[in-house]
């Protein structure tokens, strides 16, 4: 006997007839009948729990993962096919990429067979699916001279020669002989045969580069003569900035001789716009090796992005090595069937994951600073917490009852603000955590929590009433076993939940700043002032208006509102469009064109430090996938952040965008 199998999954939007349905169609290609069996499968859409299943049962959901069998008694003969229908998904489907990319049967003996999926098919979407970044051609005639992203802030060259073969780095003192050392490591790996930096004896032009008092942290300076340049900074952050857009600028001319020069003298003169220009990364949803989380961090120093905010902790795994808890890592990073995490967002039955061991973290943070960025830790809490009380159930309230779930269906997910074993967690991990990442910021999150949250722990109930009195816990114990989260992320300002969160995060806080380092967290972090205005800084996410009032108030704001800097939203409402949809959609020249400062006061805009791209990764199973996402619009974000409004065009930045590179090298088809 072989058991095999294909599954075919359908959508269908809701209409006035038939409420909306999501089809699994699992064929039996094999040469026996199966009976009581089940079907797993995972991806980005959610089967809700109260749904109804056409012609099957609903056996387990957790978040994305769910498990399905047949009618009682029913047997699955050769050749044919089982069809059932969910009505009801707390996350439905906008894009083909939502739902399940990854699929397994188990055997009524318990054998787990995996089954190759295919993207689902939408009712009336016939074009064909893409992937891969979108091409933007280099024109024949640019709005400008020089291939440059960022465009910098004053650029007066004269003359036009034939591009040199590549820079012979000549740096004077210690910054510059690392500024130059970080730049030719960066192109060889970048660009490994082109050979950007290379001696006289391979006809390299004489790069000069040098010390200037009196310029900014980041800023530059650059001559040019007939045969030679000089760059000039105060930092080696400026330095190395300045190799960039020299290389930038000769890769252009060199490649496209005839849409891009190169000068024979005259100046550039750059600053950026924010000191913050960061992008974030998603490691727990889909994990990114060691290998790609560097080369990311590569292809933002091309973009002189400086600030890299590694999201290391969620529900779906944990992905920091922490000493003290070996278990984080055993049971926290790894899913799979049966196993204290199943199979999520496309990770398959099989044992999927990984984590950072300390060595490659200081790896990667070693690299980051070569290449003028800062590596920014986030273990988010107490929110977004489900793998790591898989791995220390010992965190939990043990008297606590009831269930609440997140917005994205992970039950009882938050660390117990009531629960003082939960503060010697946390300053254990704070402590391992700061020693890896001498930057001295912690992200701890704070985002997300769900409304119901702790309303059945007796703990956090008279922790509650001790700090707001018995009406407010008499309140919270009215959310006990409400599940809510169906259509977004609960609003909890002003609840008892962000009262309790409130009280936590003012503890963690004071402890990360006993150590000397700095807050950051995601918007809600502001609630109740939890965290010290001078000691902290909050992302803005949720739509861009929060930003501009949480300035008022005294935060200091980065501003990544998911309508334009999420990257992992679709690049348009099309079926055929992979990625998210529940913040809507933004092409590149969408995010390109937004404007962070818009909306802000001029008090606001001196606790306005910058901006930040975010990488969500539950679409990212497809790495074709993240090369759409993410490019170009990771540029844009960077050119946003360096280039002042007033020089900001997308007829210049569309002509050059096809000159930065991507991540895994998947392009377009169209």
């Amino acid at each position: 006997m072989t058991a095999k199998f294909s599954l075919v999954t359908t959508w269908t939007p809701a209409s006035d007839s038939e409420p909306l349905g999501y089809g699994l169609e699992l064929t039996n290609i094999g040469d026996a009948p199966v009976a009581n069996f089940q079907l797993g499968f995972s991806g980005p859409a959610r089967v809700d729990p109260h749904a109804t299943l056409e012609n099957g049962k609903l056996l387990k959901r957790l978040s994305n993962h769910t498990l399905i069998a047949p009618p009682d008694d029913y047997v699955l003969e050769p050749g044919a096919t089982w069809t059932a229908t969910a009505r009801g998904l707390s996350y439905g489907l906008r894009h083909w990429s939502d739902g399940a990319n990854s699929a397994y049967v188990v055997l009524e003996d318990g054998t787990v067979i995996t089954i190759p999926t295919a993207p689902t098919q939408g009712k009336g979407n016939n074009a064909p699916l893409l992937k891969g970044a979108a091409r933007f051609p280099v024109p024949a005639k640019a709005p400008v001279a020089h291939s440059i992203i960022p465009w910098p802030r004053h650029v007066a060259t004269t003359g036009d020669r034939i591009a040199p073969a590549g820079l012979d780095l000549k740096p004077q003192g210690e910054l510059a002989q690392a500024a130059g050392k970080a730049f030719a490591e960066l192109v060889a790996d970048l660009f490994p045969l082109e050979a950007l930096v290379r001696p006289a004896s391979e006809a390299g032009m004489a790069v000069e580069i040098g010390e200037k008092v009196g310029l900014g942290p980041e800023d530059y300076e650059i001559a040019f003569e007939n045969n030679g340049v000089a760059i000039s900074a105060s930092t080696r952050q400026g330095m190395f900035y300045g190799l960039v857009t020299l290389g930038q600028m000769l890769r252009g001319a060199k490649l496209h001789p005839h849409t891009f020069t190169w000068p024979t003298g005259g100046t550039i003169t750059d600053a950026p716009g924010f000191s913050f220009r960061g992008t974030h990364l998603d490691v727990a949803r889909q994990f990114y090796t060691g290998a790609e989380v560097s080369r990311l961090i590569k292809i933002m120093a091309w973009n002189k992005l400086n600030k890299f905010h590694w999201h290391l902790t969620e529900d779906e795994a944990w992905r920091i090595e922490i000493d003290a808890y070996p278990a984080l890592t055993e049971i926290g990073a790894w899913r799979g069937h049966g196993k204290a995490l199943p199979p999520l967002l496309g990770s398959g039955p099989q044992p999927t994951g990984g984590y950072y061991s300390k060595a490659v973290i200081r790896e990667i943070v070693a690299l980051a600073d070569r290449l003028a960025i800062q590596v920014i830790p986030e273990v988010d809490m107490p929110g977004h917490f489900y793998a790591a009380l898989q791995s220390l159930p010992e965190l939990r309230d043990p008297n606590e009852t009831g269930e609440y779930q997140s917005v994205q269906g992970f039950p009882n997910n938050s660390l117990n603000p009531a629960h003082e074993p939960v503060y010697k967690f946390v300053e254990t991990v704070v402590d391992e955590v700061l020693e890896m990442f001498p930057g001295g910021v912690f992200h701890l999150g704070a985002d997300e929590v769900p409304l119901a949250a702790w309303s059945g722990s007796p703990l956090a109930l008279d922790m509650l009433e001790k700090l707001a009195g018995k009406a407010m816990r008499d309140k919270h114990v009215k959310q006990f076993n409400q599940l809510g989260n169906h259509h977004g992320a609960d609003e909890i300002e002003g609840s008892p939940t962000a009262i309790l969160q409130a009280a936590f995060l003012r503890r963690v806080h004071d402890y990360i700043s006993s150590k000397g380092a700095i807050t950051g967290g995601w918007e809600e972090a502001a609630h109740g002032d939890a965290v010290d205005k001078d000691k902290s800084y909050v992302i803005g996410w949720r739509n861009v208006e929060i930003n501009a009032a949480l300035a008022e108030r005294g935060f200091d704001i980065v501003v990544s509102p998911g309508q334009r800097y999420y990257l992992d939203m679709a690049n348009s409402i099309s079926w055929a469009e992979p990625g998210a949809g529940w913040a809507g959609w933004s092409g590149p020249q969408e995010t390109y064109e937004f404007e962070a400062r818009a909306g802000f006061s001029e008090q606001g805009l001196s606790h306005l430090l910058g901006i930040q791209s975010c990488i969500w990764s539950e679409s990212m199973t497809d790495r074709a996938i993240f090369d759409r996402l993410v490019f170009p619009r990771l540029s844009a974000v960077a050119e946003a952040g360096w280039t002042t409004p007033e020089r900001k065009s997308w007829e210049r930045f569309k002509a050059m965008a096809g000159l930065m590179p991507i991540l895994y090298g998947n392009w377009a088809a169209e």
